[in-house]
C-alpha cells in the first residue's frame, strides 16, 4: 500500500502567513527578521533531528538570508525554552496546554500552533530475536512490567523525552514503567544497544529508523527489527508504514506540531508556514511521517 499526494493549495498557504501576521502583531517590538531574512534560535524535540536538519536545510536553500539555528533536547525543555524566551519556536509532539496559551497571552503575545504531521513510535528489538509481532495487549504488559512470557529489556533514548511521556500517560495511563527500564541518553543508542542486545526491545520514533532515499517509503534500518503490532480492534499485525499511520492501524500513533511565540512577523512565522507548504510536507513524507497538511489519496498496489 502506498500513497500519492496533491499539491497544498497556494491560497492556503497565504492565509496561514496572513493569520499569523495579524494575531502576532505587535507595533512596539522592533523587527530583527523577516519572514525570509535574519536569523532565530529554535528548539527541536531530539525525537525529530533528522527530520528537522533536513527541512531546514530545504528552507535555507530556498531562503539564504534565512538562518535557523535549532538546539535538539528533550520536549520538556524545550517548551521551557519557549516560555523563557531561549527559543522562538519549538517542534515537539503537543500542543500548547491551556496554562501555556495563557501565559503567552499575559504578557501581549498571541501563541500559535498548528498539526503538521503525524507521527509513530516503533518498537525495535534484536535482529536475532524472533519476537517481533505484538498485540496491544503484550505491549501494555511490557510497559508495564507485567509481562510473563519473557523479560524485556526496555530501553528509551532519555527518561524526560517525549517517547517516555507518550507510553507513561497513553499506554501506563500514569502508571510507572518496570524498574529495569533504561535510558540510553540518546536515539542512536537505542538502535545500538537494540542491535547488540537480544532481550532489549526499544522506543523510538519512527523517522530515526527510516531510510529517506527509499523512494517507496517501506525501507527501515537493517540494524534492527521492527516489531509488527495489532490495534485493539485491528485485524492484522503492521508496521509503523506511513499509510498504516494515516488510517489508523498502527497504534503507536502521535501528532507533531509547531509552536510559535513571536510578537511580529518575522522568520519564525515564515519557517512555520514553509513546514505547513508543499515542500515541507514533502520532507516530512520522506521521513516516514503522515502529512497533516496535504490532501493524500490512497491506492491499493501489489508490490512484487
Amino acid at each position: 500500500m502506498f500513497f500519492t499526494i496533491n499539491k497544498l493549495n497556494a491560497v492556503y498557504l497565504a492565509a496561514i502567513a496572513l493569520m499569523f501576521a495579524a494575531c502576532g502583531q505587535n507595533t512596539n517590538t522592533k523587527k530583527l527578521d523577516t519572514a525570509t531574512e535574519g536569523t532565530i534560535h529554535i528548539s527541536v524535540d531530539e525525537t525529530y533531528q533528522p527530520l528537522m536538519e533536513a527541512e531546514i536545510k530545504v528552507f535555507e536553500s530556498l531562503y539564504p538570508k534565512a538562518h535557523i539555528i535549532a538546539s535538539y533536547k528533550p520536549e520538556a525543555e524545550c517548551f521551557k525554552d519557549l516560555l523563557d524566551d531561549s527559543a522562538r519556536m519549538i517542534i515537539v509532539t503537543r500542543d500548547f496546554n491551556q496554562e501555556e496559551r495563557e501565559y503567552i497571552k499575559k504578557q501581549k503575545v498571541t501563541p500559535n500552533s498548528l498539526l503538521l504531521a503525524w507521527d509513530a513510535l516503533a518498537l525495535i528489538v534484536n535482529k536475532a530475536n524472533p519476537d517481533s509481532i505484538l498485540t496491544m495487549d503484550q505491549v501494555r504488559g511490557i510497559m508495564a512490567g507485567t509481562n510473563t512470557e519473557r523479560k524485556w529489556q526496555l530501553v528509551f533514548d532519555n527518561a524526560n523525552s517525549s517517547t517516555v511521556r507518550y507510553i507513561m500517560d497513553s499506554i501506563n495511563k500514569g502508571k510507572p514503567l518496570p524498574p529495569n527500564t533504561m535510558a540510553a541518553k540518546t536515539n542512536p543508542e537505542v538502535v545500538d544497544y537494540v542491535s547488540k542486545n537480544k532481550d532489549a526491545i526499544g522506543v523510538i520514533g519512527v523517522s530515526w529508523i527510516s531510510d529517506p532515499n527509499d523512494s517507496l517509503s517501506i525501507a527501515f534500518t537493517e540494524k534492527v527489527s521492527v516489531v509488527r503490532l495489532r490495534a485493539d480492534y485491528g485485524s492484522e499485525f503492521v508496521k509503523p508504514y506511513q499509510a498504516y499511520i494515516g488510517i489508523g492501524s498502527y497504534p503507536l500513533k502521535r501528532g507533531f506540531f509547531f509552536c510559535l511565540k513571536e510578537p511580529y512577523h518575522g522568520l519564525g512565522t515564515g519557517f512555520a508556514t514553509f513546514l505547513g507548504s508543499y515542500e515541507g510536507q514533502l520532507v516530512i513524507k520522506q521521513f516516514r511521517l503522515f502529512p497533516a497538511r496535504l490532501n493524500v489519496v490512497f491506492r491499493e498496489a501489489n508490490l512484487k
